[in-house]
């Protein structure tokens, strides 16, 4: 296949060129290639790597009601992910070799995106015995994470971390207190006393990423703080790097381009862990984002059957499904306003989530594998949640008009998706 007139995302800029893949390989990239084969005229679009979600859940095996691994790797292929990373709080949970290898087969059978398991630091979630870790990984787990749990142990987090980092895979951490939390549903702040819905403090999430920061500087061991949503946050892991401390963060899109304030129509859609905060919250995420002291952005993907939202605001399921809308808020609220440049979009979204986890990809390149993406930056689309090809229609950018739209995903030189 030959990819022609693209504008390429490479590392250092933007160019226009052509693309020559060969048996799943980037084999030449050049300002014109001629030859037989395939051609995907690109003209007026920009091709970039291949998304790589690291923080997804498929919900297979055990509630596959809300979605199947298939399900949601054709979401992740017309949201333009390459490879995705799903957390292992299914049923049964992800904390044996047994599980790992199904979803992993699972995955390869469905044969659209690549789908990468992360299996559980504690057995069943209960964060009292660690998982075994080792078994996990020599069946394809890339990653530890207790996600949507908060290992409460210390001592515990502390044996996970050394035993993961012995084994060169990293502790995806859930910062939660959840004696802070005590029920809460919303950020703690005017909105949430204006609704009259209990609130949670940042301190719930900043105690973790301090105690988990403290414990990696201390290890002198790497660590991976999942979905950050405080202003405070973002400090703690910008001091902490700066004193070289091996901490690597993530945001999701929820939290760049939304406050609070979207709470007070009692919209179940809004409802996710963390929860979306204020103002001031929002601005310090798109300066981490600026920065770098945020490396990552993911979408936190959990999708839910209606009836798991269509209830009392207390009542409903936390989450939010965004692996169709990731790219499109990207360009939307980073890209057109000029926080970010086109390669360090790509960079967040694909290169830094590949190097943390040590997988193949991130960047476009000869010798590179082919996962790429091309989509167009000036067409403007609406979300419709009924129209989302992901089980779960949660999103609460419903109705939302926005910039950036996927036309075609490549997974190892073959067409996956082609809008």
């Amino acid at each position: 296949m030959i990819i022609k007139n693209g504008n390429v995302v490479l590392e250092n800029g933007v160019a226009k060129k052509d693309i020559l893949i060969e048996n799943g390989k980037i084999t030449k990239i050049a300002d014109e290639i001629t030859g037989v084969g395939e051609t995907l005229d690109a003209s007026g679009l920009y091709v970039f790597p291949g998304l790589i979600d690291m923080h997804v859940h498929l919900r297979e095996p055990g509630f596959e009601h809300k979605e199947d691994i298939e399900s949601g790797s054709k979401a992740a292929v017309k949201g333009g992910f390459t490879q995705i990373c799903c957390m292992p709080n299914t049923d049964p949970v992800a904390d044996n070799k047994v599980v790992v290898s199904y979803i992993r087969n699972r995955g390869k059978e469905v044969g659209l995106c690549k789908v990468h398991p992360i299996g559980a630091i504690t057995k069943g979630l209960k964060g009292e015995f660690l998982a075994d870790v080792g078994e996990m990984k020599k069946v394809g787990a890339v990653a530890i994470s207790d996600d949507g749990k908060t290992v409460k142990s210390t001592r515990l987090m502390r044996l996970a971390m050394e035993y993961a980092s012995g084994f060169n895979i990293k502790c995806l951490c859930h910062c939660e207190d959840a004696d802070l939390v005590d029920g809460g549903v919303v950020n703690e702040g005017f909105n949430s006393t204006l609704a009259g819905l209990k609130g949670i403090q940042r301190a719930a999430e900043d105690i973790v990423i301090a105690r988990d920061i403290a414990l990696a500087e201390s290890l002198d061991v790497p660590v991976h703080i999942c979905h950050v949503s405080t202003h405070s946050g973002v400090r703690l892991i910008r001091d902490a790097k700066r004193a070289g401390v091996k901490v690597t963060a993530e945001t999701c899109p929820h939290y760049f381009a939304l406050t609070d304030d979207v709470i007070r129509d009692f919209n179940t859609n809004t409802k996710v862990n963390p929860p979306i905060r204020e103002e001031v919250d929002k601005q310090a995420i798109l300066e981490g984002l600026k920065d770098g002291t945020l490396d990552c952005i993911v979408t936190d993907h959990a999708p839910h059957h209606a009836d798991d939202k269509n209830v009392e605001y207390n009542l409903a399921a936390f989450g939010i499904s965004g692996i169709e809308t990731s790219f499109s808020l990207a360009i939307t609220h980073l890209y057109k306003t000029g926080l970010l440049t086109l390669p360090e979009i790509a960079q967040r979204m694909s290169l830094n989530p590949a190097q943390i986890l040590g997988l193949e990809g991130g960047k476009i390149e000869e010798g590179g594998v082919a996962d790429l993406m091309l989509a167009s930056l000036e067409e403007e689309w609406t979300v419709k949640a009924d129209e989302l090809v992901s089980k779960g229609k949660n999103t609460p950018f419903d109705g939302c008009k926005l910039t950036g739209v996927v036309k075609a995903t490549i997974v190892d030189g073959k067409v996956v998706y082609n809008a």
